[in-house]
């Protein structure tokens, strides 16, 4: 049994928190970079640039990639052999009131939905845990701007719907997001469990390797046309044409019941941020 002090854990989403805002993973950088070099409209390469310009500003100058600096998700994994000295939601939460207090990171949580009240410290973080094998904690930050969150959907369609039906869900989903959701996006897709878990499942999507397919072939193949199907819409970045709509597109599956087949989409800009360390 090994032991870790909360304080750890403090210190460490602390850092996530800034890291996160301000640096995006080396895969979506590129996924950027490299559409900017592939991008054929003039206007759409020009938006791409400042994407790209905006990306390196604020590394350099530590401020922000963007002043939605979102919703604090996490995805942690506590090893049945890891014994936590103090409370680890508890630690998370501090965490995040440093990391956006002392990071000067805006602060977007509102206590009560009806309300409206700001509690001043983007806490509570919504949390995700999963009991694993081993005595390891690995926490993964997915920072969520509501730009794009506002226009991800659920559906809950028939088994006989099928692939035609999920990919519909996806396209109208997409279309219908348009500029709203800042694209160039990153498409999360969650196939299967029920209501709450395919939405868990495309969100976690969102976190994978942009570079990275399904291991699944008739998954991947759907990830492929999705991904072209989209490019096609003529949407573009920042909603004004042009063939790079979509960055990436992600799915994860889940088994379901025999009677229906859930379809999370969950719709992310391309300030894809997400950290995850092991402690």
């Amino acid at each position: 049994m090994r032991e870790l002090d909360a304080v750890v854990v403090t210190e460490a989403v602390k850092e996530m928190c800034i890291e996160a805002n301000l640096k995006l993973a080396h895969d979506v950088e590129e996924k950027i970079e490299n559409s900017c070099n592939t991008e054929k409209s003039r206007l759409a390469k020009k938006i791409l640039g400042q994407l790209v310009l905006n990306m390196q500003i604020a590394k350099e100058n530590q401020i922000p990639i963007c002043q939605d600096t979102g919703m604090a998700v996490f995805f942690v994994k506590v090893g049945q052999d890891l014994y936590i000295n103090g409370n680890l939601t508890d630690a998370i939460n501090e965490g995040v009131r440093k990391g956006y207090s002392e990071g000067y990171l805006r602060k977007s949580v509102v206590k009560d939905p009806i309300l409206r009240v700001n509690t001043k410290d983007n806490t509570p973080a919504i949390i995700h845990y999963d009991i694993v094998d081993g005595e390891d904690l690995e926490i993964l930050i997915a920072p969520k701007g509501f730009g794009s969150e506002n226009m991800s959907k659920i559906f809950m369609l028939k088994p006989a719907d099928g692939i035609e039906g999920i990919k519909e869900a996806v396209l109208s989903t997409v279309k219908e997001a348009g500029p709203n959701a800042c694209p160039p996006f990153v498409v999360g897709v969650g196939i299967g469990g029920d209501f709450e878990l395919a939405a868990k499942l495309s969100k976690k999507a969102l976190t994978r390797n942009l570079d990275e397919r399904s291991s699944l072939e008739h998954i991947k193949k759907l990830e492929d046309e999705l991904l072209s199907e989209i490019n096609k819409s003529g949407i573009g970045p920042a909603g004004l044409g042009g063939s790079t709509t979509a960055l990436a597109v992600n799915i994860e599956t889940y088994a379901t019941h025999i009677a229906g087949m859930p379809v999370a989409v969950n719709m992310c800009c391309h300030v894809d941020r997400h950290v995850k360390r092991v402690l």
